[in-house]
């Protein structure tokens, strides 16, 4: 999607008593009618300067953009705020999306702010908590015998006999545009001088997509002097078709039949943004890297443990992604890099249980505390 450059007027002082949400870049957004802005106060989440991470890992300048604390806790509530909006502007009977988590909880969260219906299709296996947050909101949860790509090739079906609005399929050029603003902020936040490298977690490209796009429209306005961003894309092992083309430096992107990863976020085999992602790493001087699930894991614990982040598998296959890539030597430590966290861990809890220890019991007597706490 588009917009006519030359008729948006902004400066960096536009900005300044604009609401501290993703609404504040109205301009940029493809919402026309602001009565119709469900907004659930979305966006301008914290930037995070690393300190002890940042020299455990040997990196000058690293920051983590926190979007764990969003409404519905992950980036999710960008696009979904965006296409829920757009949708009520077309007038549709209801809305909903295919997910392999996150969307489900952002959709059915504006849906129900909304006042509309919401259905939401996943693939059977998803996390219980994410299943559960969508359907408290109100939504109704089809859960399709298949994978991801089952279920949004049901959902699509679903789309063409209904006046439904299902965010990622017939309004995806829409709903997309919501994580832009994940660029946007990150240039707003370090005094308007963009990243040297941003590391972002990838299932179907879309995310990685918008934010380069975000760039390179503050670029196009003069709201940042140049756009040098390079931009790398991190996915694990065990769905990784992206990562598999970079390597092999070849053009076509060779579908996952069947993910085996505990990043069940990212657990797209079949990338309906995959060309134009690996167009967008390869174009800007970025890397391609994947991480097994024990990395994952190890990242989770790291990132909590040192910067007090508590970030879902997503989130842990972008920083054991960064540290991979520094490690190897293909991102310099004197870079400025921007590291996204995409949703919080409380959504994914079952995936820590066997890697962290139990608690200690103790009677009540102080005493016996000194031994409890070794």
């Amino acid at each position: 999607m588009t917009y006519e450059y030359d008729s948006i007027h902004l400066d960096r002082t536009s900005f300044a008593n604009r609401p501290k949400t993703l609404w504040r870049y109205f301009d940029l957004l493809p919402v026309g009618d602001k009565s119709k802005i469900v907004d659930l106060g979305a966006g301008y989440t914290i930037l995070h300067k690393s300190q002890r991470l940042a020299k455990l890992l040997g990196i000058k300048d690293l920051y983590f953009k926190d979007d764990t604390v969003n409404p519905t806790y992950s980036f999710k509530d960008r696009p979904a705020t965006v296409g829920v909006s757009k949708a009520l502007e077309f007038g549709v009977e209801a809305v909903g999306c295919a997910s392999t988590g996150n969307l489900a909880g952002a959709t059915a969260a504006h849906a129900a702010k909304a006042g509309i219906p919401c259905y939401i299709f996943v693939p059977v296996g998803i996390e219980l908590n994410k299943i559960v947050q969508a359907s408290t909101y109100g939504a109704k949860i089809i859960v399709v015998k298949g994978t991801y790509d089952d279920a949004n090739r049901l959902a699509a079906q679903a789309a063409e006999n209904h006046n439904w609005a299902l965010l990622n399929i017939n309004i995806r050029s829409y709903y997309v545009e919501g994580s832009k603003t994940l660029a946007y902020e990150v240039c707003e936040q370090l005094d308007w001088n963009p990243p040297d490298h941003v590391i972002v977690p990838t299932a179907s490209g879309a995310l990685l997509c918008a934010i380069s796009k975000g760039f390179k429209e503050f670029c196009e306005l003069g709201l940042i002097k140049e756009n040098r961003v390079k931009i790398s894309c991190a996915q694990p092992y065990g769905c990784s078709p992206i990562v598999s083309a970079f390597k092999t430096g070849s053009s076509e992107i060779l579908p996952v039949e069947h993910p085996e990863t505990i990043a069940k976020s990212l657990a797209i085999g079949e990338p309906g943004d995959g060309a134009y992602t690996l167009r967008t790493v390869q174009e800007t001087g970025g890397s391609a890297e994947s991480v097994t699930d024990s990395e994952i894991v190890n990242a989770i614990q790291l990132l909590a443990k040192t910067e007090g982040i508590f970030t879902e598998p997503a989130g842990g296959v972008a920083l054991a992604t960064l540290k991979k890539l520094v490690g190897q030597g293909d991102i310099s430590p004197d870079e400025k890099i921007v590291c996204y966290i995409t949703g919080n861990g409380l959504k994914t809890t079952e995936t820590l249980l066997n890697h962290i220890p139990k608690p200690v019991e103790v009677e009540p007597k102080i005493e016996l505390l000194a031994t409890a706490v070794g």
